[in-house]
């Protein structure tokens, strides 16, 4: 055994991939309906490397360099398209969700206050009582910030290598416990309905004023003007009198709310008459579509004909004149049946549009990222410097919103950012278990390590609980959107990835993990340059 363990600590890549697949399968496995599905290739590369460890095994140091180079980059995959995933929405979440940062800022502040103090208490050195508090929140950029604020390499190293697995076998339990409650969220998405509404008002509103007021949650599709008409798409200009019927899709309150202004639901469907008019889902493929809105597109100009729906992923969303269109998006396209083929053509209609990764827009924004976690920020006398996983994060975040800079595009496929996501967690995952596996070994050897464990559990409890009191008793948070919010604020991939396979990937998943990931880094980076210059008092 000791021979194969030999041969594969001088091999990286291959050792790398026999820990996703090794770890990926395990973590399929389910005890009583629960699974810890990616974690567990974190937790079976730690045990790899503790075990060749123990019989005298040692990674060479050009592995260890060639496998932390390929988790940086896993990482940066990672953090890159769960940006692009999340900007669409994420900047209208922020302005309502500001307070919900702060109140993680100040959670990671009073944390950090925790293990200064039980640290004092249990007698340990400021530097080990520092790191231990870095693993507790499983953050390696703090832990960094410390050793450097700090002079102090190996004491930090082993107090976050012993704190790191209760660091995120904690904060599983309390994702689990946030997803318990996910059935009774008041924040799901309404599912979108259609009804043809015969109109009894005799105030004439327009389709445009209608859709306006309502503030976009709501799209009329079809209209058919007096008994004996046929029924067209709904234009903007069209007004509604008394006699007319009219096909609306939306949420089923909004739908139950402009129905009761405008009239009843009719026992006739314009949706189901497809005499003149024909609907379709309609694949984007073109990428000279992608960041386009779909008021730029000019359909009812040139086709007389109007998307009502967009689905993107497994939700479907209503296509709203501002939205900003990606490829692989699948329209529902009502129109003219003798311009629905060419409709087809002006979309693409290609199972292309699924799988196109934009090679263009993503080695751009990878750069990008990647740049901006090299700036250095200053901080009085010191230093810091936000990353490759933050940076690309946020530059993700950004391009994923504009959709479109010039010529090129810079969001990708939802199908093709989730694969990607996948693979670039799973390579970080395996990385980061085999460099603590190493450390996990020499730090049981101290005899510290009890007080270490008490300390990062603490930290990490701390953490995983206000997050849920404060969350979902002060700011009402839904259980999906808080079992993201708690793996971004533990900026923890293995949570995410729990959270996303409880939820089948739920939108509302990585959006909490990209509201409150990047103001979680750069919080622990300050607070690791804090407890590392207490440590040398």
């Amino acid at each position: 055994m000791s021979s194969v363990v030999e041969f594969l600590a001088g091999q990286p890549v291959l050792l790398l991939f026999i820990m996703v697949g090794l770890g990926s399968a395990i973590g399929e496995l389910k005890f009583k309906g629960v699974s810890i599905a990616a974690a567990a290739v974190l937790f079976i590369s730690i045990a790899f490397t503790a075990y060749a460890t123990a019989i005298g095994v040692a990674l060479p140091e050009s592995s260890t360099e060639h496998l932390e180079r390929l988790g940086t980059f896993g990482l940066m995959l990672f953090t890159y398209t769960v940006g692009v995933l999340s900007g669409g929405n994420f900047f209208n979440s922020f302005r309502h969700g500001w307070r919900p940062i702060l109140a993680v800022v100040g959670l990671l502040v009073a944390a950090s206050g925790l293990a200064f103090g039980l640290g004092k208490v249990l007698g340990l050195p400021g530097a080990m009582a520092a790191g231990a508090a870095s693993g507790g929140v499983t953050n390696t950029p703090m832990l960094a910030a410390i050793r450097q604020a700090s002079g102090d390499a190996d004491a930090p190293t082993i107090g976050y290598a012993v704190a790191y697995i209760f660091g995120v076998l904690g904060m599983l339990v309390f994702a689990q416990l946030a997803l318990r409650k996910a059935s009774a969220d008041t924040d799901a998405p309404a599912p979108l309905v259609s009804r043809t509404v015969r109109v009894e008002t005799d105030s004439q509103p327009s389709i445009a004023d209608l859709e306006e007021r309502f503030k976009g949650h709501i799209k009329f599709a079809r209209v058919r003007h007096g008994e004996h008409n046929p029924a067209l798409v709904a234009q903007d200009e069209d007004v509604l009198r008394r006699g007319d019927l009219v096909a609306v899709v939306g949420p089923i309150d909004y739908i139950k709310e402009v129905t009761g202004e405008l009239g009843h639901v009719s026992s006739h469907d314009l949706l189901g008459d497809r005499r003149y008019l024909d609907f379709r889902r309609i694949t984007v493929s073109k990428p000279q579509l992608a960041g386009r809105t779909i008021a730029e597109l000019g359909l009812e100009d040139q086709f007389s004909a109007r998307i009502t729906r967009v689905r993107r992923g497994d939700v479907d969303m209503l296509a709203d004149d501002d939205l900003v269109l990606q490829t692989g998006d699948r329209l529902r396209v009502v129109g003219p049946r003798q311009h629905m083929d060419t409709i087809n053509k002006f979309f693409g209609d290609s199972a292309r549009g699924l799988a196109d990764i934009n090679p263009v827009g993503f080695a751009i924004g990878m750069a990008l990222g990647v740049g901006l976690g090299l700036v250095p920020i200053p901080l009085g006398s010191f230093t810091f410097k936000l990353g490759a996983a933050a940076g690309t994060l946020l530059v993700g975040l950004v391009f994923g919103r504009i959709g479109r800079i010039g010529p090129f595009v810079t969001t990708m496929p939802t199908s093709s950012s989730q694969a990607i996501s996948e693979l670039g967690l799973l390579l970080f995952l395996a990385q980061a278990g085999l460099a603590a596996g190493t450390q996990i070994s020499s730090a049981f050897s101290s005899g510290e390590w009890v007080k270490i464990l008490v300390l990062g559990a603490a930290v990490t409890t701390f953490m995983g609980l206000g997050m849920y009191v404060v969350m979902r008793r002060v700011f009402s948070t839904g259980g999906t959107r808080l079992s993201g919010m708690i793996a971004g604020v533990q900026t923890q991939p293995a949570v995410l990835a729990f959270a996303n396979a409880k939820t089948n990937a739920d939108a509302r998943v990585a959006l909490g993990y990209a509201l409150v990931y990047p103001a979680a880094m750069v919080a622990k980076i300050l607070l690791g340059q804090v407890l590392g210059m207490l440590a040398q008092s």
